[in-house]
């Protein structure tokens, strides 16, 4: 920083009470602090004095450095070495806390006096700036929003134009030429999209159309809308109904053209559809349990009964996931259906259980079938609960399984600990009852050849419920 040319004849009549006003009036806050970093003097301009009168008024006599954050403090050093009586330090950036909580912004240069026993700092208040920076921040933080959600709308927009079955064209209203097409449009006009993007509209109807749609878009450009009118594709000679509506926005302006089948019984309709429809509706209203998959298994629709079953709230909570999330033994039954299916086309009357959300297990059957051979292969699965039958034949609980297909079965629903252990009984069982009839309900006999005692084999007589052990004993 330079300073004046010729100082001695400019200042050289200011005294001492004029340096101090000349200093308060050029600077918001100015310090005196002594050698030893303790402050001696503090002068405020009026105003920051008025905002925060309590804090100035307690900086005399304390030291420098507790009079700012923990992070200014190294600061102060570098202020209080730096200054010289040769000229003023670099500007720092201190702050103040204040007793609002809210810490107080100061830029500080230092100067050291004549005597050098004392360093001035000159400091002026970056408050202002520093609410310029955070409404800036604010600003850029709401922008980001709004992208956000323009980026939101823009996605909810694409993925319903996308999906829609109805074909929809969208045409720039000064040329109109089509700038997009969504995939049901570009199916019905048997055209793909880069030969139909960028077309003329009329080129897309035949002739004898073309005076009917240029009204449909004369009506829409004067009352925003415009009811259907009938016209003909010019490529397939489709007979369709289309509609019209204008939007504006920043000076453009777009029309969206909607198009159906003249006859949805007539060319290019589907015949099956209502047929599909009404088939959809029965199968969603049924009680069994059921689900269409792709070819891994993963979930395209489901019906009221299936999310009942698995303890599931909306339509949309199963789509795209795995079957086997809720059904059968994990990475076991599903690819049993799966491989059974490929292979034999059907899967009828399959034994499992269906986890629900909430851990309840439900006994059920499932028979199964698949269209491989469509263009978008699929997988049906029927679901039934037999759990209510299963109740109603009795309790089972305390049945003892009789075959290896029986404790196959028990895999998945039962712990390794429990299979085992059934496993035993239900050998020791079968031993015991080829053992009496061996020896013709001989029970002496019968422990013998088993190795057992007279007394261990009463007491597994009685286990089993075998045999009238009524008025026998056990010695």
């Amino acid at each position: 920083m330079e300073p004046l040319k010729d100082p001695e004849r400019l200042l050289g009549n200011l005294d001492t009470l004029g340096v101090a006003r000349l200093l308060t009036a050029a600077s918001d806050i100015t310090l005196v602090v002594g050698d030893d970093g303790v402050i001696r003097d503090v002068v405020v301009a009026d105003a920051e004095r008025d905002r925060h009168p309590s804090t100035f008024n307690d900086w005399v006599g304390r030291p420098l450095k507790e009079t700012v954050t923990v992070e200014s403090r190294d600061k102060v050093d570098a202020l209080l070495d730096e200054a010289s009586a040769s000229g003023p330090t670099p500007w720092r950036h201190l702050n103040h806390p204040t007793p609002e909580g809210r810490d107080l912004p100061v830029m500080y240069a230092a100067l050291r006096t004549p005597s050098c026993a004392e360093v001035v700092m000159i400091g002026r208040d970056l408050r202002v700036i520093s609410q310029l920076q955070q409404r800036l921040v604010e600003a850029q933080l709401s922008m980001e929003r709004e992208y956000e959600s323009l980026r939101q709308m823009e996605t909810r927009y694409r993925l319903l134009f996308q999906t829609s079955q109805e074909a929809v064209l969208i045409l720039d209203g000064a040329t109109l030429r089509i700038t997009e097409a969504n995939p049901a449009a570009l199916q019905m006009m048997g055209q793909p999209r880069k030969r139909l993007v960028g077309r003329p509209l009329g080129e897309a109807f035949d002739a004898a159309s073309n005076e009917a749609i240029q009204g449909l878009l004369a009506a829409a450009r004067a009352a925003g809308r415009a009811d259907p009118v009938a016209a003909r594709l010019a490529d397939i000679d489709l007979p369709v109904t289309a509609a019209a509506a204008l939007v504006r926005q920043a000076g453009a302006s777009t029309f969206l053209i909607r198009m159906m089948p003249a006859d949805p019984r007539g060319a290019g309709a589907d015949p099956d559809a209502s047929s599909r429809r009404r088939l959809g509706e029965v199968m969603a209203s049924v009680p069994d349990a059921f689900v269409v998959t792709d070819t891994a298994g993963r979930i395209l629709t489901v019906n009221r009964a299936f999310l009942d079953l698995a303890q599931l709230v909306a339509d949309e909570q199963p789509i795209g996931e795995s079957l086997d999330r809720w059904l059968g033994r994990p990475g076991v039954d599903l690819n049993v259906l799966i491989a059974n299916l490929r292979e034999r086309g059907a899967v009828r009357l399959f034994a499992t259980i269906l986890r629900g959300e909430f851990g309840s297990t439900t006994e059920v059957e499932v028979s199964a079938g698949g269209a491989l051979a469509a263009d978008a292969p699929c997988l049906g699965f029927v679901i039934r609960n037999v759990a209510p039958r299963l109740a109603a034949a009795g309790p089972t609980s305390g049945a003892l399984p009789r075959s290896v297909e029986q404790l196959t079965e028990l895999v998945g629903r039962v712990s390794l600990k429990d299979i085992v252990r059934d496993t035993t009984d239900a050998i020791e069982k079968l031993c015991i009852e080829a053992a009496l009839e061996l020896t013709s309900d001989n029970r002496a006999s019968a422990a013998e050849m088993l190795g057992l005692s007279r007394q261990s084999l009463y007491v597994k007589l009685r286990r089993y419920g075998l045999g009238d052990l009524a008025g026998e004993a056990e010695t």
